[in-house]
C-alpha cells in the first residue's frame, strides 16, 4: 500500500503564490515520474507540471514561467511552487507518482487532492 499526503493549497489573491507538497509512504520500489494534476469544475483533470527520476521537468503552457515542480528523492516527496496565481489556477491539484515495482510494472498512485482557490 502507498499513501499521498498532500499539503499547502489555500485562498490566495491573484498574483500571489502558494508552494504544495506531496509525501508518498509505504511500499514503495522505484519511483520514476512524479507530477501535479488539477481538475477545476466542470473540466477534466490535466497535467500540471511533472518531473522524471533524472530531473527533466515538463510543464503545461499554462503555467511556464510561473511554477516550479521539484523532488527530493529521499523523502519521496515533490512540491509545486505556484507563483503570479490567477484565477484561473482555481482547482483541485492532485500529485500522481509513477512506481516501477519489481519486474518493471509501473503503477500509478493518487493523492487526495488540495484546493487552491486564486480570487481576483
Amino acid at each position: 500500500q502507498v499513501q499521498l499526503v498532500e499539503s499547502g493549497g489555500g485562498l490566495v489573491q491573484a498574483g500571489g503564490s502558494l508552494r504544495l507538497s506531496c509525501v508518498a509512504s509505504g511500499s514503495i520500489f522505484s519511483i520514476n515520474t512524479m507530477g501535479w494534476y488539477r481538475q477545476a469544475p466542470g473540466k477534466q483533470r490535466e497535467l500540471v507540471a511533472d518531473i522524471t527520476s533524472g530531473s527533466s521537468t515538463n510543464y503545461a503552457d499554462s503555467v511556464k514561467g510561473r511554477f516550479t515542480i521539484s523532488r527530493d528523492n529521499a523523502r519521496n516527496a515533490v512540491y509545486l511552487q505556484m507563483n503570479s496565481l490567477k484565477p484561473e489556477d482555481t482547482a483541485v491539484y492532485y500529485c500522481k507518482i509513477v512506481d516501477y515495482k519489481l519486474g518493471g510494472l509501473p503503477v500509478n498512485y493518487w493523492g487526495q487532492g488540495t484546493q487552491v482557490t486564486v480570487s481576483s
